[in-house]
């Protein structure tokens, strides 16, 4: 009779232990499944992008791609850039609420104002996500012409770098890039990390890298 209340008291136990195990690795568990699932959207869109940038090169309108080039104002070029994407992926002319919306690194440090990262102008797209629009200061050919970042839930958080935010770069004869793309791998795992800032992540997950866990 002592055998047996011993028994099931090991028992009970046993199966409170198993539960608080489930229970500490449920949130964890949660969470790298979403971040998964955000890395393999971003590596869809990314394909996608790819995509619409080399039918734009092939099948654009000329006078299109001339005026983007002959654009004397940053809003001009923007506005070109939105009519060339738009029928790609579905960019409202509405700009986001920036009172809303305030992107940070993967370390969750704020993006300031006069950081080459810091994006002031967001709009809607296809599937509640925000695309974030900036022209560069071109010096050369071999340097982008624009950055894309792109946040595969919109609104929702945690709106980091290299959680649910990615980017390109947009060369000005065509072609892009996913930011990172000139690292070696031990710098885009260490910026793709908790102590890093997140944002060569872009090429870090299309690459194959792997999420801190």
């Amino acid at each position: 009779m002592n055998f047996r209340k011993f028994w099931k008291i090991e028992y009970t136990l046993t199966l409170f232990a198993i539960f608080a195990v489930f229970v500490l690795l449920l949130p964890t568990t949660i969470q790298n499944a979403r971040q998964a699932s955000l890395i393999s959207r971003w590596n869809e869109k990314y394909n996608r992008v790819t995509y619409m940038f080399s039918v734009l090169k092939t099948h654009a309108n000329e006078d299109i791609i001339k005026s983007l080039k002959r654009a004397k104002t940053n809003e001009e070029r923007t506005k070109l850039l939105i009519l060339l994407m738009q029928p790609y992926l579905r960019i409202s002319t509405n700009n986001v609420p920036t009172r809303h919306y305030h992107p940070k690194f993967m370390n969750n440090s704020k993006i300031n104002k006069d950081e080459y990262y810091y994006f002031k102008d967001f709009y809607f797209a296809e599937n509640n996500t925000i695309i974030g629009i900036k022209e560069l200061e071109q010096h050369s050919t071999g340097e982008p012409l624009f950055m894309l970042m792109f946040d595969m839930n919109g609104l929702l958080p945690p709106n980091r770098w290299g959680k649910d935010i990615f980017g390109i770069n947009i060369y000005s004869e065509g072609h892009i890039e996913p930011f990172g793309k000139n690292f070696d791998m031990s710098d885009l795992k260490l910026d793709c990390s908790e102590k890093g800032l997140g944002i060569n992540c872009s090429y870090y997950y299309i690459i194959g890298g792997g999420f801190d866990e």
